[in-house]
C-alpha cells in the first residue's frame, strides 16, 4: 500500500512539473507568464467580480486549475512553414521523392492540412498571457478611477510583481480606500423659468439624496431623468447636456454639497451661440403617410383622409381603416410635446407586424408649435412559406411531412394578420415490413387557423381598463387534426379566444376567455399494443395467478402459452366480476382494477371547456442578460359554465353519473402553476441558475380524474434529467407504465454553467421533484401525497453537461445521474444506480430554464 501511496506521489508531481515547464513554453526569454491576480482592500484580500473586471491582464482561463487552453496553444508551431520545409529539404531528393510517390498535389493538400491544424491549435488554445507592466499600471489607474466614482475620493493604489525563477509571476494590488464621501446638502441654481418651476415639481424622485454615499452613476442617472422628466412636460429642445452639477469638497469633512445647474437653450448661429429660456411646445398637427418613407414625402399623395384631426395620406387608395392607424399612434393633436408618445408609437406599429420599423419626424412651426410626420412603410401583404421535415421515432422507421403556410396582414384594413397553416405527413410504422401492400402506413393531416387583431375584441369600451399603451391584442384560433395508426388514432379539435397585454416593460397577462379542446379516440382496441407493459402485467395474472378459461389462453410462435390480447378486455371483465378471487386475492385483484381504471381513462374522449388568466414576469433586459428573474403564474379553470347550464340544457348523464355532451364527459377541474426562474451573473461566462415549480390540478364536480393532457409528468432534457420523460413517480409507485402521469408536481433545479473555451460551454446540475396523486380517484398509498411526509419521496438527480453555442440555437449534452431515488422505498435510496450504466443521456436545444 506505501508503495503504491509513493508512487501516485511521484506521478502527481511529475505531471505537475511538465505542466508547468510546458505552461512557458511559449514565454520569451527574460518575460513572465501571469498566474494570478490579488486584490487587497484595506489589507483585505477581495475576490468580487467587479474589481477582477477592472484589470486589464487576466491569467489564462483553467478548467479544474489547469489552463487547458494555454497548453492546446503551446501544442502550436509558431513557425510551421519554416519548420515543414526544413523537414522536407533535410535530406536531398526527399521532396523529389514525396512528390513521385503521393504526386505533387497531394504533397501540397498534406503541407496545407498541417497548416491548417496548426492554427486552429492557436485559435482554439489561449495565447500565454505576458506580464506588462504598463497594462498593471492601467489597472491601477482603472482601479483609482473606480474608487473616486464611488466617493473615496482619497484612494491610494500600489502594486507588486512576484517573480519566480521559472518564468511564473504573480501580481499583488494593493488598494487603501480611507472614508467615503457623504453627499450633504443639495440645492438648485435660482433662476426665474419655466424649466426652473418644472424641476420643482419633479426634484423629489431625485437619484441624489442626502446622507447617501456620492456615486457618479446617480450624477449620470440624475441627468437622464431631468432630460427625460422636461422633455415629457413639452420641452421639446432640452437634452441632458443642459444639466450640470457644482461639487463642493473643500473643507466639507468628508461631505459633498451638490448644486444642480440647469442651462438655458443654446442656439447656434453660424459662428455665435446664444441663449434663451426653454418653451413649452405643443403638437399641432399630426400627418400619417400609410406607404412611404421620409424620402419620398414629396411624392404625390392622391389619397387623403381626415379623422379626429389626424391627416393620413396614401399614394393611392387608402389601404388601412383611419381608426385603426389613429390608436396605434400615442401622439395627440393639439396636446402637449411628450417624447414618451414617440416612444410608445414606435413601439406598438412595431407590434403590428404590419409595417417595417416607422419613421417619425417633428417639425417646428413659426408660432411654437409642432407638426409630427409618421412615415409607415407596410410589408407585403401576404407571405408563403414552406418546410418539409424528415424524422424517426420509437413508433416509426422514417416519417416525411410538409408545412406549408400562408400569412394574410391587414386582412380587414385594421392592421390584424391571418395564419392559415397546416400539415400533412406519412410514415412508415416499425411493423410495416409485415405488410408489404403498404410501407407508408402512417398518417397525420391537420390545420391550423390564426386571427391576431391589435386590440382588444370586445363589444365594451376597454380602454380605460386596459389603455392601449400596454399593447393589447386578440388571437382567434380554430385548429384539428387526424392521426391514422399512430397511437389510438386520435383526431382532435381546438380553438381559443384570448386577450394579452403588457401593463408593465416586464409584464405580460394572458386571458384565455374560453379554450375549447375535444379529443376523439379512433381505435381505442389498439390500447394494449401501445402500454405494452400494462399488457405484460395482465398477461403474467392470466398465466400465473388467475384460474384463466382456456378460450383466453393461446400459442406462441415457440408453443408457449400467452394470452390472447384481442381478448383482454374480456378478462379484465371475468376477474372483476369474480367476487370470491377479490377475496383470496385482493392485491392481484387491485391490479387489474388499476389496469381497467388506467385504460378507461386514457382512451376516453375529453371534452374541455377552459378559461385561464396566465401572468409573467420578466426582468431580462436583452437576449444576452444573464442576471435576471422570472416569475409564472397560471390559474385555469375548466367546465364550469357547463356544470351551471347542465340541468338548464338537459344534458344527460352517462353510467358513471357524469353529464354528457356530444356523447362525452365534460371535464371539470382547477389548475393552477407557479414557476420562478433566477440566474445570476458570476462573470468570465459564469452563469448560476435556479428554477423552482409547483403545479396542482384538482377534479370535482363532473370529473374524478385531470386529462392525460393536463395532467403534469417528471423526467426528461427539461425536468429531473436522471429519469426519462414519464417513467419518475408517482411517489414512490412501482409501476412500470409507459407513461406515469399524477395531478400533483414539484420540481426544483439548479445549475452551474462555465466557459470551457470558444462556443463551447459545461455544466454541474442538480435537479429534484416528482409527482404525485392528491384529491383524485387513484387510491395507491405510494402514489398519493399526503402531507410533509410525501417529501421524502422527491426525487433528486445530479450531473453534468456540454453545450455549444451556435448563436442562434444551443445544442445541449446532458448526463444525468440517479441520486437518490424513491423507487427504492424502505431500502437505502441514495446512490443505488449512480453510474454510467444507469444513467439517462439528454439532447436538447437551448437551455433547460
Amino acid at each position: 500500500m506505501k508503495l503504491k501511496l509513493k508512487n501516485i506521489l511521484i506521478l502527481i508531481i511529475t505531471s505537475g512539473l511538465i505542466i508547468s515547464c510546458d505552461a512557458v513554453k511559449r514565454v520569451p526569454e527574460n518575460d513572465y507568464l501571469l498566474t494570478k491576480n490579488t486584490v487587497y482592500v484595506n489589507e483585505k484580500k477581495d475576490n468580487s467580480e467587479t474589481l477582477n473586471n477592472l484589470l486589464y491582464q487576466k491569467p489564462n482561463n483553467k478548467i479544474l486549475k489547469t489552463a487547458l487552453r494555454l497548453h492546446i496553444y503551446n501544442l502550436a508551431r509558431p513557425n510551421i512553414d519554416s519548420i515543414i520545409n526544413a523537414n522536407l529539404d533535410r535530406r536531398p531528393k526527399k521532396r523529389s521523392n514525396l512528390e513521385s510517390f503521393l504526386s505533387k498535389k497531394q504533397l501540397n493538400k498534406y503541407i496545407s492540412s498541417r497548416k491548417h491544424f496548426n492554427n486552429w491549435l492557436k485559435n482554439t488554445g489561449e495565447a500565454p498571457v505576458i506580464v506588462n507592466e504598463d497594462r498593471t499600471k492601467k489597472s491601477i489607474k482603472k482601479l483609482n478611477d473606480y474608487y473616486i466614482n464611488n466617493g473615496w475620493f482619497n484612494v491610494e493604489s500600489k502594486y507588486s510583481i512576484n517573480k519566480k525563477d521559472n518564468q511564473l509571476a504573480e501580481i499583488d494590488y494593493h488598494i487603501e480606500t480611507g472614508e467615503p464621501y457623504i453627499i450633504d446638502s443639495i440645492t438648485k441654481k435660482k433662476r426665474s423659468t419655466m424649466v426652473d418651476s418644472l424641476y420643482e415639481l419633479i426634484k423629489k424622485n431625485s437619484f441624489i439624496k442626502q446622507n447617501e454615499q456620492y456615486k457618479t452613476t446617480n450624477f449620470q442617472l440624475e441627468r437622464e431623468r431631468i432630460s427625460s422628466e422636461l422633455r415629457n412636460k413639452g420641452v421639446y429642445h432640452f437634452n441632458q447636456d443642459y444639466v450640470t452639477f457644482e461639487l463642493d469638497t473643500v473643507n466639507t469633512n468628508k461631505k459633498v454639497n451638490v448644486e444642480v445647474q440647469i442651462q438655458d437653450r443654446a442656439i447656434r448661429n453660424q459662428d455665435t451661440i446664444l441663449r434663451e429660456p426653454f418653451k413649452i411646445y405643443y403638437v399641432k398637427d399630426i400627418n400619417i403617410f400609410t406607404d412611404g418613407t421620409y424620402e419620398n414625402r414629396y411624392e404625390t399623395r392622391t389619397d387623403s383622409i381626415k379623422y379626429n384631426n389626424y391627416k393620413l395620406y396614401s399614394i393611392g387608395k387608402m389601404r388601412f381603416r383611419p381608426k385603426a392607424l389613429t390608436d396605434a399612434v400615442f401622439i395627440t393633436p393639439n396636446t402637449l410635446f411628450k417624447d414618451i408618445d414617440r416612444t410608445r408609437t414606435y413601439r406598438y406599429l412595431s407590434e403590428l407586424r404590419t409595417f417595417k420599423y416607422p419613421d417619425i419626424k417633428y417639425t417646428e412651426n413659426d408660432d411654437s408649435t409642432l407638426s409630427a410626420d409618421i412615415f409607415l412603410t407596410p410589408l407585403k401583404k401576404f407571405n408563403l412559406g414552406f418546410s418539409t421535415e424528415v424524422s424517426q421515432s420509437n413508433i416509426q422507421s422514417i416519417g416525411l411531412s410538409v408545412n406549408p403556410s400562408l400569412s394574410i396582414r391587414n386582412i380587414f384594413r385594421g392592421a390584424e394578420t391571418l395564419e392559415i397553416s397546416a400539415i400533412g405527413s406519412i410514415g412508415a410504422s416499425k411493423d410495416a415490413s409485415k405488410n408489404s401492400n403498404r410501407f407508408f402506413d402512417i398518417n397525420e393531416i391537420g390545420a391550423d387557423l390564426k386571427l391576431t387583431i391589435p386590440r382588444l375584441f370586445s363589444p365594451f369600451n376597454t380602454e380605460r381598463i386596459v389603455p392601449k399603451y400596454m399593447s393589447p391584442s386578440t388571437r382567434i384560433s380554430l385548429s384539428t387534426t387526424s392521426q391514422t395508426n399512430v397511437g389510438l388514432d386520435k383526431q382532435t379539435f381546438s380553438g381559443t379566444f384570448n386577450y394579452k397585454w403588457s401593463p408593465s416593460k416586464y409584464i405580460t397577462n394572458r386571458l384565455d376567455v374560453f379554450n375549447v379542446q375535444y379529443v376523439r379516440n379512433l381505435n381505442i382496441g389498439n390500447y394494449f399494443n401501445i402500454y405494452d407493459t400494462s399488457f405484460r402485467n395482465l398477461e403474467n395474472i392470466a398465466l400465473n395467478t388467475y384460474n384463466t378459461p382456456q378460450e383466453f389462453i393461446g400459442l406462441d410462435d415457440n408453443g408457449n402459452p400467452i394470452l390472447i390480447k384481442s381478448k383482454s378486455d374480456e378478462f379484465i371483465k371475468l376477474v372483476l366480476a369474480d367476487n370470491s378471487f377479490k377475496t383470496s386475492s385482493p392485491d392481484t385483484y387491485k391490479e387489474v382494477k388499476s389496469i381497467n381504471e388506467r385504460k378507461n381513462r386514457l382512451t376516453e374522449n375529453n371534452l374541455i371547456f377552459s378559461s385561464s388568466f396566465s401572468l409573467v414576469q420578466d426582468t431580462r433586459q436583452n437576449l444576452y442578460d444573464e442576471n435576471f428573474s422570472i416569475f409564472r403564474v397560471k390559474l385555469e379553470l375548466a367546465g364550469n359554465i357547463l356544470s351551471s347550464a347542465s340541468k338548464l340544457l338537459g344534458l344527460n348523464k352517462d353510467s358513471n353519473n357524469r353529464y354528457i355532451l356530444f356523447n362525452v364527459a365534460y371535464s371539470q377541474y382547477a389548475k393552477t402553476e407557479l414557476d420562478y426562474i433566477k440566474h445570476w451573473d458570476l462573470g468570465k461566462k459564469n452563469v448560476f441558475a435556479i428554477r423552482s415549480y409547483a403545479g396542482i390540478a384538482i377534479p370535482y364536480g363532473n370529473s374524478t380524474s385531470i386529462p392525460f393532457s393536463k395532467s403534469f409528468f417528471a423526467g426528461g432534457a427539461n425536468d429531473n434529467r436522471a429519469w426519462t420523460a414519464y417513467s419518475l413517480g408517482p411517489g414512490s409507485s412501482e409501476t412500470s407504465n409507459e407513461f406515469n402521469e399524477a395531478n400533483f408536481k414539484l420540481a426544483f433545479s439548479a445549475e452551474q454553467r462555465f466557459n470551457l473555451f470558444g462556443n463551447l460551454n459545461g455544466a454541474i446540475f442538480i435537479d429534484a421533484g416528482n409527482i404525485w396523486n392528491v384529491l383524485d380517484e387513484v387510491s395507491d398509498e405510494k402514489a398519493i401525497f399526503s402531507g410533509f411526509n410525501s417529501l421524502k419521496d422527491i426525487a433528486v438527480g445530479s450531473g453534468f453537461g456540454l453545450r455549444y453555442d451556435f448563436s442562434f440555437f444551443i445544442f445541449r449534452f446532458d448526463i444525468g445521474f440517479k441520486t437518490y431515488d424513491p423507487f427504492y422505498q424502505d431500502q437505502n435510496r441514495w446512490f443505488n444506480d449512480y453510474n454510467f450504466g444507469n444513467a439517462v443521456y439528454n439532447i436538447g436545444i437551448n437551455y433547460p430554464f
